[in-house]
């Protein structure tokens, strides 16, 4: 039954609103239900058939917003302060991917220029997927984190590179390839350069402009504008509208009123994004795959295998702590929008055919759904690898900040951000000695230059533990960001010096119960805390008598905590 584009686009999101949810409740990502959901309304499947030409009009809405709102987040600064590791790791990971990959399709007999397609397809991940991964498992506000989204910064900007660069090798007569390769990076420097010294001057003063009229609706009409009419100039130039879009945000993202656009855009960023997955999922072929089922095989095990293989081993060439590389390699195990739109460009370039375009869709499809796993083994291979001494010593680089001198009897910080820092600056200034365990280097170093007792590494590791002194410490504070990390901490600071009292910051309701097991004697949730000051504050200012409303608090915090 063929559908108007109406129809089509009624019953896409329908559908995905419901393959997302399904997928979410499952606990995998909702991107997994959107490519379902285009799999059941694709011409290769039975029921309904729904107009996929106009469906993939609208999709490329998606990529121009989706690309648009990874230029509007890009953040220098933050690939800055991890630039160290960042860019060469990513670097190093996406060509040794991409060789993977391309080794793999010249096994099964594809060409180069699939090889190549596929390779660099699969060398990237999902930001999307990385971040909503980190979020589930309270791990955002650690170092690990932060070296992931670097290194993935630097592959979003690499898929600029990947979306300039594929029509250079696309197939053709008379092609020369160093002269178009040169031209095409002409004409990219040229778009850049209006953009970022004519246009981006502009920019702030339109902008501002429209801000003042108080008019939402033309606030939001003129990004979107902006948006589409850059992605539309680089075809002038061109350029694809992805690389366009990309660097219309970032034009966008250094005015004044960015933070404003990036609220208004999500909702459209959302929506099209959705189609633009749908659409991909109606490009699927079971029987394609079904096919080339060895090819499948081999490259969903690079990708769920071979690179984080690959990323540890290049994560343990830099002085950060063995958990960093796990959190990356983790991260990394997937595949996700940008190899969509990479394997798009490659179609439409006629760079590869639809048995390659399938196989990384499939891959992406699977990689997505099994990500969760990666981060659920995290632990149990730590503690693998960590009974395997050389191999871990061999991975784990701590030990570039000196070692402070003994003290007797310290209080232990472990985790010195926001939370710590207020512990530390207490304890400084009422003269108690105290010792830091922190895995931010360049904080360490910072610590160790004011004079502070420090110690760099994962306050995870009992070994690390030991070198800050827990075995004789009369006071542990746990202030690690990370749910994991804390339990180990705990655990680990527990099995050194059983009894020592341990304040230890949860970062749920149901983890309560479980640190104070473990050995904590007093456990912290922020979100309570948070919530009883309120409460208090509240009362007050209805004027309530302050020490009822101290009783009242004291009892309610004493039920939240005894339920758990």
């Amino acid at each position: 039954m063929e559908l108007h584009l109406l129809d089509s686009v009624a019953v896409a999101l329908g559908l995905a609103l419901a393959g997302g949810l399904l997928a979410r409740l499952v606990g995998l990502s909702p991107i997994v239900g959107y490519l379902a959901a285009g799999v059941v309304i694709s011409p290769v499947t039975p029921g309904y058939d729904a107009d996929l030409a106009s469906l993939r009009e609208l999709a490329e809405l998606g990529v121009i917003f989706l690309m648009f709102g990874v230029g509007l987040h890009f953040n220098l600064a933050d690939l800055m302060k991890v630039k160290g590791i960042a860019l060469p790791g990513a670097v190093l990971q996406i060509a040794g991917a991409t060789a993977m990959g391309a080794g793999a399709v010249a096994l099964f007999g594809g060409s180069w220029r699939e090889g190549l397609v596929l390779g660099l397809a699969i060398s990237i991940a999902s930001t999307v997927v990385l971040i909503r991964a980190l979020e589930d498992r309270g791990l955002m506000d650690s170092v690990h984190a932060r070296v992931a989204v670097g290194w993935l910064i630097v592959e979003d900007l690499a898929t600029v590179l990947f979306l300039v660069l594929l029509p250079i090798i696309a197939p053709g007569e008379g092609k020369n390839v160093l002269a178009d390769g040169g031209l095409a990076l002409l004409k990219a420097g040229a778009f850049l350069a209006l953009m970022f010294f004519g246009v981006a001057p502009l920019v702030p003063r339109v902008l501002g402009l429209v801000a003042k009229t108080g008019s939402r609706e033309l606030f939001i009409l003129s990004i979107v504008a902006a948006a589409m009419g850059i992605a539309t100039l680089a075809g002038v130039f061109g350029l694809s509208v992805a690389i366009g879009a990309f660097v219309a945000g970032v034009v966008i993202s250094e005015t004044e009123t960015s933070h404003q656009a990036a609220a208004d855009v999500l909702p459209l960023r959302e929506a099209f994004a959705v189609l633009f997955f749908v659409s991909v999922g109606m490009l699927l072929d079971p029987a394609a795959v079904r096919d080339n089922i060895g090819l499948l095989a081999v490259i969903t095990a690079v990708v769920l295998v071979g690179k984080p293989l690959l990323t540890m081993l290049i994560a343990a060439c830099f002085p950060y702590p063995a958990r960093t590389g796990l959190t990356v390699s983790a991260g990394l195990a997937q595949v996700g929008e940008f190899s969509f739109i990479v394997a798009d460009r490659g179609l439409e370039l006629k760079l590869i055919d639809s048995d390659i375009y399938n196989i990384i869709l499939a891959v992406a499809v699977i990689s997505i759904a099994a990500n969760p796993l990666a981060f659920t083994a995290l632990m149990p291979v730590e503690r693998l690898l960590r009974r395997a001494g050389p191999l871990w010593s061999l991975i784990d680089r701590q030990h570039s900040v000196p070692l402070p001198p003994p003290v007797e009897r310290p209080v232990v910080v472990l985790g010195y951000g926001r939370v710590g820092e207020l512990i530390g600056h207490a304890l400084a200034q009422l003269g108690i000695p105290f010792t830091v365990v922190d895995a931010d280097i360049g904080r360490c170093r910072r610590l160790a230059a004011a004079g502070v007792p420090v110690v760099w590494g994962d306050a995870a590791s009992v070994e690390v533990l030991r070198k800050a002194g827990v075995a004789s410490a009369r006071l542990v504070v746990v202030a690690v960001p990370d749910e994991s990390s804390t339990t180990l901490a705990v655990a680990g600071a527990s099995a050194l010096n059983r009894g020592v009292p341990m304040i230890a910051r949860a970062h749920g309701a149901g983890d309560s119960k479980d640190l104070r097991r473990l050995g904590a004697t007093e456990v912290i949730v922020p979100e309570y805390e948070g919530g009883l000051e309120m409460m208090r504050q509240a009362l007050i200012a209805l004027d309530f008598d302050a020490e009822e409303t101290l009783h009242l608090v004291k009892a309610t915090r004493d039920i939240h905590y005894g339920e758990h």
